[in-house]
């Protein structure tokens, strides 16, 4: 029985040194690995950070052209607005004032004439207080119908006879 002891012993010793070396072994491997695993993930975050800085030199590039664009187009139309605002010729500008606003008598205030558009902004005004008697809803009809008339005549006519007729002439209804 001592025998079955100290070969159960000796058993148990070779067991426990077989496992104590593949232990080290698997630490081994296992400490390869994660140097392995390190030198991969330095490597992957060197090209991501030359993918970044490529990305952000191409955004930038973009992001400049972009904003050249935007410069042009705003020159274009504060161009564009000062030509139909600034200039002698307000055809345009009054024409479609008069269709969508002719009741408030914006365009009367943008041709210069400020006794009409106050005459047509006070009716207005009058016929919107008035709206519930029924005679409010007529003066609103009528001064946009005004508005309305005053607008396509505008428009229609040409370039030189507006200027002559509204701006130069100073005929302020029709």
């Amino acid at each position: 029985m001592a025998k079955d002891k100290k070969d159960l012993g000796d058993q148990a010793e070779d067991a426990f040194d077989k496992a104590k070396k593949k232990a080290g072994e698997l630490a081994d491997e296992a400490s390869e690995m994660s140097e392995e695993a390190k030198a991969r993930a330095k490597e992957f975050g060197e090209k991501a950070k030359q993918k970044a800085n490529e990305f952000g030199a191409e955004a930038e590039e973009a992001a400049s052209g972009f904003k050249d664009e935007a410069k042009k187009t705003a020159e274009e139309f504060s161009d564009g607005f000062k030509s139909v605002t600034v200039g002698d010729n307000k055809k345009i500008l009054a024409g479609i004032l008069a269709i969508v606003l002719g009741w408030a008598g914006i365009h009367k205030f943008i041709l210069g004439y400020q006794k009409e558009g106050i005459i047509m902004l006070v009716i207005s005004t009058i016929g919107m207080v008035l709206s519930c008697v029924g005679i409010g809803v007529f003066l609103l009809w009528a001064t946009g119908m005004i508005g309305l008339v005053e607008g396509i005549i505008y428009l229609t006519k040409s370039d030189e006879d507006f200027y002559n007729t509204y701006q130069v002439g100073r005929k302020p209804w029709f």
